[in-house]
């Protein structure tokens, strides 16, 4: 018996990149509050992703249950999430931040080769907006890559963590034209923060014992971050196209870069304001692309069974 046809995505309204934009500014706090926070950085990206899921649990509990399927999907975008955490923490240890931030910034190139490997036509004006994004993001970076092996295998942490960044959203994104916001959120963020612990353990990282001040930065990050961050761009991937909502998440890159200034007295690279205006103009090139060509807005494709 054939399955059933799925509902076809809504239509974007303007409330909706409303809140893209929210998310995006309250992902930017990550890099600043990972910075200070004086604790392992798996332990955190750990520790933001299990506290949040008694919040989202909580208001979980009324609403309808996801079938088997959606909870396969939602346990595979917990281990995407948990693995982009794991590829791209690391790499900084390895590389250079200019390099790890380029490097993982790539993830709309993966989100529009995502989408096209599921038998989406991805415009030639998306791979055009992608392309005037990640050049801002280079110009901000000023990125130079190393030759060392140990460089190498940062570098290629970093690239990996775009990747796995990119089927999150992907996954995410299919989850959401059927699954409630807080339903999915729950189980991806319990899925995703239990692989983080056993990753933790695994490795040895120390996961209590910290000072006043990483406390308060890891309970930022749950409210920031993770709570309205990544759940809100949960929120908007049922009427966003994931290719659009990766290249919109590049301005954390810039609200890093602002915020970083204002809390740690850093002068904002010069490149700052020409590479937002890059960022800015492909975004919009990729939103005006999906909004004349539905047919390539990546949630439109065929399931991810």
């Amino acid at each position: 018996m054939p399955p059933a046809p799925r509902p076809a995505s809504p239509a974007a309204a303007p409330v909706d990149f409303v809140v893209l934009g929210v998310a995006v500014l309250a992902v930017s706090t990550s890099g600043p509050l990972i910075r200070y926070a004086a604790a392992p950085a798996l332990a955190i990206g750990m520790w933001r992703t299990i506290l949040a899921v008694p919040v989202v649990g909580l208001l979980a509990l009324r609403r309808p249950r996801p079938d088997r399927r959606e909870r396969r999907l939602i346990a595979a975008s917990g281990l995407l999430l948990a693995l982009h955490f794991a590829l791209w923490v690391p790499s900084l240890s390895y590389t250079s931040v200019a390099s790890s931030v380029a490097l993982v910034a790539t993830q709309p190139i993966w989100a529009a080769l995502i989408a096209r490997a599921r038998g989406e036509v991805v415009a030639r004006e998306v791979w055009i907006g992608i392309g005037i994004a990640l050049v801002g993001v280079v110009i901000l970076t000023g990125v130079d890559f190393g030759l060392s092996t140990r460089a190498l295998f940062g570098d290629l942490l970093a690239l990996a963590g775009g990747c796995s960044a990119a089927a999150y959203v992907t996954v995410g994104a299919e989850v959401r034209r059927t699954v409630d916001t807080v339903v999915y959120t729950a189980g991806c963020y319990a899925i995703g923060g239990a692989a983080l612990f056993v990753l933790c353990v695994v490795t040895g990282r120390e996961l209590t014992g910290y000072d006043t001040g990483t406390w308060l930065a890891i309970i930022g990050l749950v409210v920031g971050a993770q709570l309205l961050g990544h759940t809100l761009l949960n929120q908007v991937l049922r009427t966003i196209s994931a290719t659009s909502v990766s290249v919109a998440i590049l301005f954390e890159v810039i609200g890093a870069a602002i915020i970083a200034a204002i809390a740690f007295d850093e002068t904002p690279p010069l490149a700052a304001a020409p590479a937002a205006l890059l960022i800015l103009a492909g975004t919009v090139v990729v939103i005006r692309s999906g909004r004349r060509r539905p047919i390539t807005d990546p949630i439109e494709g065929a399931p991810l069974a």
